[in-house]
């Protein structure tokens, strides 16, 4: 035993050791450069081409903060801003809430379990540029939108000004992508749900807990670490939208539903300005930074 101990360890190094993390670091290795090559270098980038006047994507010279004074002071930057929070708002609203529903649905239905699941997941195989034009018609404003032809046959009311509407457009362009992600969400949740142990419900149910006290005090608490999780994913997510308003609206009407990431898309493709564009791309990421890490301060200090 001493001799296989002094095998070990070699001049105070456990040789054993170093060769497991050796092994592990070699494992992870090919995902860090990936990750460096497509995450970091790219930032690096970014932030190297936000503090220089540009020509296309010809540095000229450098200008330090000037660009990021010109975003700020563009009329779009505020508008894009503020409607970017809204966008988030209401996928808090809509898309958070909606998908735990959906699952909570599928772990409670008996008959044709396949079929509802398949159903739940359809509209996420719908590419997502095919999404958007299919609800861009289903929201036209005039007599041609299909919410307007079954508003009038059915109910008589007028044609409706949905995405001309600036109160509306927001919310409209939320429940598009909850559309289109609710189910493979669902499908996620549905997981968790699934490996909550049955005998917890007999219990509460023998203790005579109702329905919403079994899913306050058992469903909410067993699948809080997967919720979020998915939370600061969907805030992320939706925090760069882009093609929706694009193609939907293109930020209208009057800026009411353009965001940080159109913005971005109007600086390098319409004015070919990159250098601005790559100054909008840095305020993304640091905001974004700022609330991934102020969320899990607060949800650490809510563990412990």
């Amino acid at each position: 035993m001493a001799d296989l101990s002094r095998q070990k360890q070699v001049g105070g190094i456990n040789t054993a050791k170093i060769k497991r993390e050796f092994s592990g670091w070699m494992i992870i290795l090919p995902a860090i450069v990936l990750f460096a090559f497509f995450i970091w270098v790219p930032l690096a980038q970014v932030i190297r081409l936000s503090l220089y006047y540009t020509q296309d994507l010809t540095i000229v010279k450098f200008v330090g903060l000037r660009n990021f004074i010109d975003v700020f002071k563009g009329p779009d930057f505020i508008p894009a801003v503020e409607n970017t929070f809204m966008y988030t708002l209401w996928s808090l609203i809509l898309g958070f809430s909606i998908p735990i529903i959906i699952a909570m649905f599928l772990n409670e239905v008996v008959h044709f379990k396949g079929l509802f699941r398949v159903g739940a997941y359809l509209p996420n195989v719908v590419p997502g540029l095919a999404t958007v034009i299919m609800w861009t018609y289903m929201f036209g404003s005039g007599s041609n939108g299909v919410a307007n032809i079954v508003l009038h046959d059915v109910f008589g009311i007028g044609p409706i000004t949905w995405l001309s509407n600036p109160h509306l457009v927001i919310p409209l362009i939320v429940l598009t992508m909850t559309w289109k992600g609710a189910g493979a969400t669902a499908l996620i949740y549905l997981a968790g749900l699934q490996g909550i142990n049955p005998e917890l419900y007999e219990a509460s149910a023998i203790d005579g807990a109702g329905i919403w006290k079994r899913i306050w005090h058992i469903t909410f608490p067993n699948i809080y670490n997967l919720g979020r999780t998915l939370l600061i994913i969907q805030i992320i997510s939706v925090f760069q939208i882009l093609y929706e308003p694009l193609v939907m609206t293109n930020g209208g009407p009057n800026d009411a539903s353009i965001s940080l990431m159109l913005l971005v898309y109007n600086y390098a493709f319409v004015n070919m300005d990159f250098a601005k564009a790559s100054a909008v791309s840095f305020i993304i990421a640091a905001v974004l930074i700022i609330l991934t890490g102020l969320y899990m301060k607060l949800t650490k200090r809510k563990d412990m």
